[in-house]
């Protein structure tokens, strides 16, 4: 899945392309023979010098703590800074794209955009003592000096364009996902997760009656409300000092079990720690009640055949699910899945067998995900899941299950006849990385292969997978 090409290029675009011609126009040739001898001599060293003073910021360290990230940087660093030493006018053009699609990547990553600007910072200052040092303090070192002022800046601004504009999109759209609250029906999704809590509550209240041992008992956190609050709850009530309250309280309440099931308390302590948990059970309870009801029927955001999400969400919450596992150490898995063989359906049954064949599909991955996964309907024939907080082996495990669901269970057509359907599926587990198209290039590139090795099959990504051909990124976030 190769990187989305850049968008057209709009009126502020042709604006920094006449002022970077001109500026190299103006330079003349001899201060572009100093910038070109800088690109062979000193490229490589400014890449290293850069993520030095990126390093020295904590707020990247996330980002360049990657190995991955942090091999695959500083050779696009280098060729980078070549690329504006060596500039001429023929290539201005295809500069001006690539800053954009520089800013649209660091949107998605959520590069802070001062750091990026005091590095280019530092590294003119140390180009400019190169200068001295190679061509002196005459016309020609003054000129080059003029001339790669005016690329870095051209540059930067271009990136900072497009990354001013990939955070509007994303931060309407981030709006947008808290309106839409995740959740087709309101009132069933509320006395869910009321009896998800509810039968939480009852089963460790049988534990200690019963005496049974409880010391592998399930937290509140990793409970199917936990994980349904904190994946999906949050985002899609929105911050709130209601929705901060219950994540103290879950905490609180973890804490508190904890500690009654390791101390040896007699039975009135145990039943007054005991006593405590459901006090402040019963308060989650109000404020999930509260919130509720701040939500109402909302319908954009479903894809209008299968009912489930449409991809317009997709980069929010892989985003989420990113930074969630960035701060918890855990991790998060993408299935990729494409029904198999699905235009040879359409040729000979019709549209209309297709389509139950996809109402079909996404009805057994609604079913079968748990609720605090994700379900999208990608397009065409593609579906994408988003399991979160699993490993590689509980990704695939729910994954081979949805593959084996799919080719068990046959879809009836309009005729009554019944259609068999098989699905390929590309699983990545989330590997650290900060941008999410790369986890879902790894979970295409898997999925691609499933059909290559032939079909009805779950493949994991790994390194040694080769890019899917012809594919198109994820949609702007």
């Amino acid at each position: 899945m190769p990187h989305a090409h850049p968008p057209p290029a709009d009126h502020d675009s042709h604006g920094l392309a006449a002022d970077w011609r001109r500026s190299l126009a103006d330079a003349g040739p001899e201060a572009a023979r100093v910038l070109a001898a800088l690109a062979a001599t000193d490229a490589p060293a400014m890449a290293v010098h850069f993520y030095q003073v990126m390093m020295d910021d904590t707020r990247a360290s996330r980002l360049l703590s990657h190995e991955q990230v942090r091999t695959r940087l500083q050779p696009a660093m280098q060729r980078w800074v070549a690329n504006l030493l060596r500039a001429t006018a023929g290539d201005v053009d295809d500069l001006i794209a690539a800053q954009r699609v520089i800013g649209d990547v660091h949107a998605r990553v959520g590069i802070p955009v001062d750091l990026v600007t005091r590095g280019t910072r530092v590294l003119k200052q140390r180009l400019f003592q190169s200068i001295a040092a190679q061509a002196g303090h005459g016309q020609a070192a003054h000129a080059a000096v003029a001339s790669l002022t005016a690329s870095f800046d051209i540059a930067l601004e271009g990136m900072t364009l497009a990354y001013s504009n990939a955070r509007e999109r994303s931060s309407r759209t981030d709006a947008a996902y808290r309106l839409f609250s995740l959740v087709q029906n309101v009132g069933t999704e509320r006395e869910r997760q009321r009896a998800l809590l509810l039968d939480w509550e009852n089963t460790l209240l049988y534990a200690l009656a019963s005496q049974c041992d409880p010391v592998g008992f399930q937290s509140l956190a990793g409970s199917e409300f936990g994980l349904w609050f904190t994946h999906k709850g949050i985002p899609s009530f929105g911050e709130s000092a209601e929705t901060r309250r219950i994540c103290d309280l879950v905490a609180d309440v973890d804490l508190a079990l904890q500690q009654t099931l390791r101390e040896e308390a007699d039975p009135r302590a145990r039943a007054a720690q005991l006593q405590d948990i459901r006090a402040r059970v019963s308060q989650i309870r109000n404020l999930l009640g509260m919130l509720f009801e701040r939500i109402g029927e909302l319908d954009a955001g479903c894809d209008a055949l299968t009912n489930l999400l449409n991809r317009r969400f997709l980069p929010t919450v892989l985003r989420r699910e990113i930074d969630l596992a960035a701060k918890s150490q855990g991790s998060f898995a993408v299935l990729l899945l494409d029904l198999d063989h699905f235009k040879a359906i359409n040729d000979e049954h019709g549209h209309e067998a297709g389509d139950r064949a996809l109402q079909h599909v996404a009805g057994i991955l609604g079913q079968f995900t748990r609720g605090s996964d994700y379900v999208f309907r990608y397009g065409g024939e593609e579906f994408v899941v988003v399991l979160v907080a699993v490993d590689e082996a509980q990704a695939l495990v729910i994954a081979d299950s949805l593959c084996r669901r799919v080719s068990e269970s046959p879809v009836t057509l309009a005729n009554g006849a019944k259609l068999d359907i098989t699905t390929s599926i590309g699983v990545a587990l989330h590997d650290g990385h900060p941008d999410y198209e790369r986890v879902m290039a790894r979970a295409d590139a898997a999925m691609y292969q499933a059909k290559k090795r032939g079909r009805n099959r779950v493949v994991l990504a790994d390194g040694s997978l080769p890019e899917a051909p012809g594919r198109i990124a994820l949609q702007r976030g």
